[in-house]
């Protein structure tokens, strides 16, 4: 009572304020202090660039979302080689080509989701996002049994809400560690060399399967890789299955210590 007398009007109105302030963040402390530490863990999510593994394994995984001109050859090049890769397909893709997809399977490759129309998907709302992922995944099914369990977001894109659509359709998102650039048309010995010059453990190898010289540069990258020792699989088996985490920093896999 007496601070009210002797108080200018402003001065009462501060000290209420800052109280009040002062209440609700010992309030917060106290209700989710425990959550803190997991709450900054999630604030960036990211996709799986490679695997944090000392085995000499790595992954060839490849792109279809426009031509099929190369794809048999590049077929018959990882039989000859008796080698099984990840395809990540677009829905357009599968429509225009579902005996290609066949065959893909009948190869024994792995098929990944790479969204319906091809999209920038941070432009896209959660639903939206999850539909682009949900029609490639009836499409596939649907075609060849297939239920795909792995997510390659367009132009490499992505965000929180991209990341959070595919986990809650049970997807797990994955990048690359070594690009080909085979999509830039820069010559066959340039791709080989750009990619066995960048091998490492656990790598994660993006082609194109109607790149220009990709189906050329094959041969020789399989050969290079051989001879260092490295053998080729899809990528669900160069992950670790349980007990893992993605580091923020890099995209690496890693196990739990």
């Amino acid at each position: 009572m007496i601070l009210s007398i002797l108080l200018p009007p402003k001065v009462r109105l501060f000290i209420f304020f800052s109280l009040a302030l002062l209440i609700m963040l010992i309030l917060y402390y106290f209700i989710s202090g425990d959550n803190i530490d997991s709450t900054v863990a999630q604030e960036r999510l990211v996709p799986i660039y490679y695997v944090d593994t000392t085995e000499k394994k790595i992954a060839f995984s490849f792109d279809a979302s426009w031509g099929s001109e190369f794809t048999t050859r590049i077929l018959e090049i990882l039989r000859e080689n008796k080698i099984t890769t990840t395809f990540f397909l677009t829905g357009f893709w599968i429509e225009k080509y579902p005996e290609l997809v066949k065959e893909i399977v009948a190869a024994g490759h792995e098929l990944g989701n790479h969204t319906w129309t091809h999209p920038h998907l941070n432009a896209l709302d959660k639903p939206g996002i999850k539909q682009e992922l949900e029609l490639v995944h009836t499409a596939l099914n649907k075609l060849t049994g297939v239920e795909p369990k792995l997510f390659r977001p367009p132009f490499g894109e992505y965000s929180n809400k991209v990341i959070e659509a595919a986990n809650e359709l049970d997807y797990l998102t994955i990048q690359w560690s070594i690009d080909s650039l085979d999509w830039k048309d820069i010559g066959r010995q340039a791709v080989v060399q750009r990619v066995t010059s960048r091998l490492h453990p656990g790598a994660i190898i993006l082609f194109h399967n109607n790149g220009l010289h990709t189906a050329d540069a094959l041969p020789e990258i399989i050969a290079q890789a051989t001879k260092q020792g490295y053998s080729i699989v899809p990528i669900s088996e160069l992950l670790h299955q349980a007990d893992w985490y993605i580091d923020p920093a890099d995209g690496a896999q890693k196990r739990r210590q």
